[in-house]
């Protein structure tokens, strides 16, 4: 595979079939079918060998030595556009901008993800059952504007197909599209920022999980600070007017290897006619939290959040509700489904306990509109059949947090999807 890979590179620097050097490497005699390939990158000082004049031409080698010989290359003027790219990490850990040779391959890079996701949920209030079935296919763009700066956008479609016993609810055959993603994400100095419209989750999703129009900024790698500033779209497709802006901050850890990393933030929202109804006139939720991951064991990990609204009163139906202003999330996960890895699995598990105020749009694919917040708890598996292909199910069991009016509704939902990632 070395030699190879080598004289591929010999002849992306234009090889001819004579000598540049006698015998540059004590184990490539001069009849050997790569001597002229070998002697010509040694002449140029693209290869070097090892300090005993050995080549070791079936050895293995590293990706990072791959992408070494890459580096020398290219700075000699080679074509090495595929190599390039696809030793890209490797490159920019070397300190080799690969930019100029991505635009020249392709300015535009475009990928996706289709899913099928299958739902069934008993409520018992009226004791309904009901199951639903539905694809959605996403289409993401990457436009390189420069080197610091890329243009992304989404072209989502999604599919309804209802299955019900009750004929009023839903219809078969609904198919939406729309173009819900589209920002600008670079640096400014030391400054990633993100602006436009994105897709995206506040405080692990336990608040917020969706799209929304904003400017994020972040600074920092293994210890960061981060915030923004926007609008929550997704509150206003049900009923406009809804919401009208939020900020949040945030700083925390990701240092990789870490027994823990931890996080604390901050998550406003302020609302518009139809939101302050929800909350008994007040016009915004402010919600503290405090999160934490800890690596257990090996593929063992634990993690914990406490969240913190300054709300507990709420207006549904015209029928007013209290509900307990703290919320918490515990979560244990044992390894996880790589798409890239085929047969890699992974199983996690979760306790919830939320007060209203806590969430407006939660992450779960469970059911969480209860008026006065929930309980509960779910369990899941997910496994790669075949690469970028990743199946999973989870089962939820939610109920909602009683109030002085004893409420007591109660939902369990099984959810299943089929991801196809190309």
């Amino acid at each position: 595979m070395k030699k190879s890979l080598v004289l591929a590179m010999a002849m992306a620097l234009g090889v001819t079939a004579s000598a540049y050097a006698a015998n540059p490497f004590s184990d490539v005699p001069a009849g050997h079918w790569a001597y002229d390939s070998i002697s010509k990158l040694a002449a140029a000082g693209v290869i070097e060998g090892y300090g005993d004049d050995t080549f070791r031409g079936d050895r293995l080698m590293t990706r990072y030595e791959m992408a070494q010989i890459v580096a020398k290359a290219m700075a000699k003027g080679a074509n090495v556009d595929k190599l390039a790219a696809e030793f890209a990490d490797e490159l920019d850990a070397l300190g080799v901008r690969v930019a100029a040779l991505e635009k020249k391959s392709d300015n535009v890079k475009i990928t996706g993800e289709i899913r099928y996701h299958y739902k069934h949920q008993k409520n018992n209030i009226d004791d309904r059952k009901y199951s639903e079935t539905g694809l959605r296919s996403r289409l993401y763009f990457t436009g390189k504007v420069n080197d610091n700066w890329n243009y992304v956008g989404r072209i989502q479609n999604q599919q309804w197909f209802h299955h019900s016993d009750h004929d009023d609810w839903g219809s078969k055959g609904d198919e939406q599209t729309h173009f819900n993603i589209a920002k600008l994400e670079g640096r400014l100095g030391g400054v990633k920022v993100i602006a436009g419209r994105d897709d995206d989750v506040f405080a692990n999703g336990y608040i917020y999980d969706g799209e929304h129009d904003a400017i994020k900024l972040s600074y920092g790698d293994k210890w960061y600070v981060s915030g923004g500033y926007g609008k929550l779209t997704d509150l206003n497709d049900d009923v406009a007017d809804t919401a009208k802006d939020f900020w949040t901050a945030e700083i925390g850890s990701n240092i990789e290897g870490s027994f823990v990393n931890g996080k604390v933030g901050y998550f406003r929202n302020k609302f518009g006619t139809e939101g302050k109804k929800v909350y008994n006139g007040d016009d915004n939720v402010g919600v503290w939290y405090v999160g934490a991951d800890f690596n257990v064991a090996k593929d063992l990990a634990f993690n914990a959040m406490y969240l913190r609204s300054n709300r507990d009163k709420f207006t549904v139906d015209d029928t007013n509700y209290e509900s307990k202003k703290d919320g918490y999330v515990f979560g244990l996960g044992y390894k996880g489904a790589e798409a890239s890895e085929p047969g890699s699995w992974g199983l996690l598990a979760r306790y919830y306990h939320q007060g209203r105020g806590t969430y407006l749009a939660h992450t779960i694919d469970g059911e969480t509109g209860f008026a006065t917040g929930f309980k509960g708890w779910s369990i899941g598996g997910e496994v790669t059949v075949a690469k970028n292909m990743v199946a999973s199910v989870t089962y939820y069991d939610t109920k909602a947090l009683k109030d002085e009016q004893g409420e007591n509704d109660k939902a369990k939902v099984i959810w299943s999807e089929f991801n196809v990632f190309f």
